[in-house]
């Protein structure tokens, strides 16, 4: 059995890859949602790259200051970022009301999942190791306290749960996309149970999170899609919204083991996706092998 095999919990096949997804034609150069300028494009990408490389000049200061109010900063910046780059996001559900430790679950479409997330459920984020290596955010994500995960070695998989573990009995929180991999956000993957062991052994309840962007083709960033064009495509598109739904937290003790309360937080993502296409082009694509899908992907 290969390595890619061997750690298929975290590296599932996905029919979605970028000549499919991401040129999609609902929402082509004459489709609805249109193109923005180049002037206006450049502009947001000069903005938005000023806000990411702000925030790495402002690191070592932030670092100083009190939780509380690194913690504000954190969720402003990140949010500075995202509108940068000419994002609108909505946030729905009980955003207050969340406290105590959670493991937060969302589906994954694309790397503006991450900030999008962490505007407003701040936590510890489970990533790749290949992360770490980005330029500038891979720096971001060691310094957000990144919970690295060495998706090429399985048996790390039990020490990452572990760590996660320690995180939420803690009193922390931790961020997870169990899907393993970005979908298109029209084909959508199963919940792995891995990370949900960490939640029952913490004796924590599970957050459910849903993401979906309007249009999908500009925000999706799957299979082998380079970053430089996904951010491209991002600040070339007329207006994308970012739609963040907060579900009803699922208490871990319900459940008798991490295969069915993954079931039950990718049901509750599932219901409450109701005003999305039930089926697509992608949905009735042949799957592609583990290692192209989303060899990019930044959870």
């Amino acid at each position: 059995m290969t390595g890619a095999t061997a750690v298929s919990p975290w590296l599932p096949t996905a029919p979605c890859t970028p000549g499919h997804c991401a040129a999609h034609p609902d929402t082509g150069r004459d489709g609805p949602a249109g193109r923005a300028g180049a002037v206006r494009a450049a502009v947001r990408l000069t903005a938005g790259t000023g806000a990411v490389l702000l925030g790495v000049l402002l690191a070592p200061a932030a670092a100083l200051l009190p939780a509380a109010a690194r913690l504000a900063l954190v969720r402003s910046w990140v949010r500075a970022v995202v509108r940068a780059f000419g994002v609108r996001v909505r946030y729905e559900g009980a955003v207050g009301a969340v406290t105590g430790p959670l493991l937060v679950v969302a589906n994954h479409v694309s790397w503006l999942d991450i900030p999008l997330v962490a505007a407003v459920l701040p936590g510890r984020m489970v990533a790749k190791t290949e992360v770490r290596h980005w330029p500038v955010l891979g720096m971001l994500a060691a310094l957000g306290g990144t919970l690295f995960l060495d998706r090429d070695r399985l048996r790390a998989l039990p020490g990452a749960v572990r760590e996660m573990a320690g995180v939420l009995a803690g009193g922390g929180r931790v961020v997870v996309f169990p899907e393993g991999s970005t979908w298109c956000g029209r084909a959508r993957g199963r919940f792995r149970p891995a990370a949900f062991q960490a939640a029952l052994d913490a004796g924590c309840a599970v957050l459910p999170v849903r993401i979906d962007y309007r249009p999908a083709d500009a925000a999706a960033y799957v299979g082998d899609d380079p970053l430089g064009a996904s951010l491209w495509r991002v600040v070339t598109a007329r207006e994308i919204v970012a739609n963040i739904r907060i579900l009803d937290p699922i208490p871990s003790i319900r459940y008798p083991d991490r295969r069915a309360l993954a079931s039950a937080a990718q049901l509750a993502v599932a219901r409450d996706n109701a005003n999305l296409p039930s089926l697509s082009v992608h949905q009735r694509a042949s799957s592609r092998s583990a290692a192209a899908s989303s060899s990019r992907t930044p959870a």
